[in-house]
């Protein structure tokens, strides 16, 4: 692993760590009222643009934690329309 991409790591471990908590709770609660709708699609499509810039320049970091971030993202837009009621 080149040095640098510690950072990558890092960094979008965190970001995509962050979200974690929120999709627990919105389908703990059974609840999305308070969650923007803009937001959540906003969100899922500029996470999109990065997994696709990390799968262009073959930036493995990038790659994985958008993946993962975009996922949780989707489950979160899920919840937002089957609880956002």
């Amino acid at each position: 692993m080149v040095s640098q991409d510690v950072f990558g790591f890092i960094g979008g471990a965190l970001t995509t760590a962050a979200l974690v908590p929120q999709v627990v709770k919105l389908y703990k609660i059974k609840s999305a009222l308070e969650i923007s709708l803009p937001f959540t699609l906003l969100l899922l499509l500029g996470m999109l643009c990065w997994l696709g810039y990390g799968i262009v320049f073959d930036l493995f970091p990038v790659i994985l934690w958008n993946a993962v971030g975009s996922t949780l993202v989707a489950m979160l837009l899920f919840a937002k329309l089957k609880y956002g009621r």
